[in-house]
């Protein structure tokens, strides 16, 4: 068993041997399991009602790809493109992404529990009905220009990230994990917010968040003051 812990999020991963795996260059109409992924194009491809399970994908192009139902289950994906990709209804469980990228991606009904995120692109990528069942963590991650609405995303560990201009609508981020992120117009209710974690050069951002949702009119003192 391979653990990772981000903040206070403990994450459970895979733990694949390359030399287990069986190498694959296309895909089939059954359940992938324990393949080794390398540098393959499947740019583009439908995927319905599929599982993908104890794989390695590595250094791959799966830009485009439209994958509906279905499980990424125990997988290990590193340095791949999933630039404009359309994930609706697929569960993501036990796996470890890292390096890749998700530029424009839609992630729709999407579950996750036990997924870790490092050092991927999630710019201009829209989240709707994404839920957090177990844990899940974003380090070194850049969100930004993102759309996230409706999602349950609640206790995830957003560290180091960079969420300038993500904008959420009806997303809960209650005891999310947000220490070290950049936080410039980044776009939610307040009351979605409730027991994160900062720290203290963080507040700033915060105060004017708290102030453009109040309509709080910043004023400058009245000049010379009252007489008297």
């Amino acid at each position: 068993m391979r653990t990772t812990t981000a903040g206070d999020v403990t994450i459970l991963l895979p733990d694949l041997d390359p030399e287990e795996l069986d190498p694959v260059t296309d895909l089939t109409d059954d359940d992938l399991r324990d393949g080794l992924v390398e540098e393959v194009s499947w740019r583009g491809r439908q995927i319905e009602d599929q599982g993908i399970r104890g794989c390695r994908i590595t250094a791959s192009d799966l830009g485009e790809i439209t994958w509906e139902g279905g499980a990424l289950y125990g997988c290990e994906v590193a340095r791949t493109d999933l630039s404009g990709a359309a994930l609706t209804g697929v569960s993501i469980e036990r796996c470890s992404v890292t390096g890749s990228r998700f530029t424009g991606t839609r992630l729709i009904d999407v579950r996750l529990k036990d997924v870790l995120f490092d050092n991927c692109r999630f710019d201009y990528a829209t989240l709707s009905r994404v839920s957090a069942a177990g844990s899940v963590a974003f380090t070194d991650c850049a969100l930004v220009h993102g759309t996230w609405s409706s999602c349950r995303l609640s206790g995830v560990a957003l560290r180091s990230c960079d969420l300038s201009h993500l904008e959420l609508d009806a997303c809960r981020l209650d005891g999310a994990d947000l220490r070290g992120s950049r936080l410039h117009a980044f776009a939610t209710a307040l009351d979605n917010l409730q027991g994160i974690a900062l720290t203290e050069d963080q507040l700033p951002d915060l105060t004017r968040m708290a102030v453009d949702a109040l309509s709080i009119d910043v004023r400058a003192d009245a000049a010379g003051g009252r007489n008297r």
